[in-house]
């Protein structure tokens, strides 16, 4: 067990130097400053993320099968030809944007173009795109001018690797065979000219964007980032960038996983790469040397849709990943894969809308928080904001619980859900609060601590 043990007045200081561009109004990524552009993201802390393409129409994985082929699966040839039959007429971005807000989500990541080199809107650089499908219509317009009216910040996942472009990669063979892409051939500078020319249109056509997130998986260095990163900051200086373009970014994006640690500058993620545990401490950082960081999950085990992939993770186990992920200072950018007629699959809007119940009662302990000063207790996660530490019980007691850290900073302690007033004891070095029979809320019931 770790704990942050210096007096009030000291973790008080550093708690708000930690979380002081946290608080700042909602929607304050459309202004623009340095620190407006991180303060709407620590704000936010729970996200849609969105993977949709022709793939949907397979029940496959976005991209993988024809790069990580399959005996069995579908061939390149076929994965080729979905766009002809994709026809998304039930899709309605409000749709979209009612579900995140009913689940708390603050922000929408949507693909805008992913390894295959499908393109989700309307650009003018390849006729590989959503505007020569049976619908015909730009999708990523759509979300995008729907997000603008209704306030919502949206954020594009563009992916570096095209298994269409001919630069990318010689496509008179199978994407397998080198979809890595080949930067030593003599069309390689054309293909970074085809990106920046995307993501010009990218951040120009679509209103204010809130976050490119990059996917450039291996060998990132042959992107020449800084390229990229100078052309999102000079057309739109508010966007945040991920850290998958071989620069480290605004922030760090591990996939898949929560780290065990609070992530700190000098420790890098990449992607699913769990080794990376293995670097971080067990101790509270200092504020500057904190990292702004995002896991990025599943709600079952495919990003893209899949009516055969049932094994759902439950709502208890996504908010206490939400918790979890909070309580090290991160965001949860939880992942939903629309069918191919356009709208969310009912068990995804099950979990989406407790989890959002959830946060309707307990949401001030996870909006706008930053990491707590307990860490490493398997019973109880904390966040901290202003002049309040919440404590998250995974584990409801039989008797009293005991925390140890807190001795002479606690004043006063109540249940976030009903506020229900809690008898607090100092002893033996710890804080003993004394607890209802019954937690308030199954999944997971948070104290709220004024210190």
């Amino acid at each position: 067990m770790s704990a942050y043990s210096q007096d009030r007045r000291d973790f008080l200081r550093v708690a708000l130097a930690a979380g002081s561009h946290c608080f700042t109004p909602r929607f304050a990524w459309a202004l623009g400053s340095e620190e407006e552009r991180a303060a709407w993201y620590c704000n936010a802390k729970f996200g849609m993320f969105i993977h949709w393409g022709p793939y949907s129409l397979a029940s496959v994985e976005a991209s993988w099968p024809i790069m990580t082929p399959t005996v069995g699966g579908i061939t390149e040839a076929e994965y080729r030809e979905l766009p002809k039959r994709f026809n998304p007429t039930k899709f309605n971005p409000h749709a979209f944007i009612d579900l995140a807000r009913a689940a708390g989500q603050q922000y929408m990541v949507f693909t805008t173009k992913h390894h295959d080199g499908f393109c989700m809107f309307d650009t003018s650089y390849t006729d590989y795109k959503i505007t020569n499908t049976p619908y015909g219509k730009d999708i990523v317009k759509e979300l995008a001018d729907a997000c603008k009216e209704r306030g919502m910040p949206l954020g594009f996942y563009y992916s570096p690797p095209d298994m269409h472009h001919p630069a990318f990669r010689d496509t008179s063979k199978l994407a397998k065979e080198n979809w890595g892409g080949e930067p030593a051939r003599p069309e390689w500078p054309l293909y970074l000219d085809y990106m920046q020319l995307q993501l010009t249109e990218l951040l120009t056509a679509y209103g204010p964007v809130a976050l490119i997130w990059f996917d450039g998986l291996h060998h990132q260095e042959k992107y020449g980032g800084i390229r990229f990163l100078d052309l999102i900051h000079r057309l739109q200086p508010a966007t945040l960038v991920n850290d998958r373009i071989g620069l480290p970014g605004d922030y760090q994006t591990p996939e898949q996983f929560i780290p065990n640690g609070i992530p700190t500058k000098d420790v890098r993620f990449n992607a699913v790469d769990t080794s990376v545990q293995e670097k971080l401490k067990s101790a509270i950082p200092k504020p500057g040397d904190f990292q702004l960081w995002e896991t990025c999950m599943t709600i079952n085990n495919t990003w893209a849709y899949n009516s055969h992939d049932h094994q759902y993770k439950s709502a208890q186990k996504l908010i206490r990943s939400l918790v979890e992920v909070a309580s090290r200072g991160g965001n949860f950018l939880l992942n939903v894969g629309p069918p191919p007629d356009g709208m969310i699959q009912p068990e995804f809007q099950e979990r989406l809308r407790t989890i959002g119940s959830w946060l309707s009662v307990n949401g001030e302990s996870i909006y706008g928080t930053t990491y707590g000063p307990v860490q490493g207790v398997s019973s109880i996660r904390t966040t901290a904001k202003k002049d309040k530490i919440f404590v998250h019980v995974f584990d409801w007691p039989r008797g009293p619980l005991e925390i140890a850290g807190f001795q002479g900073r606690a004043l006063s302690a109540y249940l976030v859900a009903g506020g229900q007033p809690l008898k607090m004891q100092e002893s033996d070095g710890k804080l003993r609060i004394e607890l209802p029979s019954q937690p308030p809320d199954p999944s997971v019931s948070v104290i709220a601590l004024r210190v």
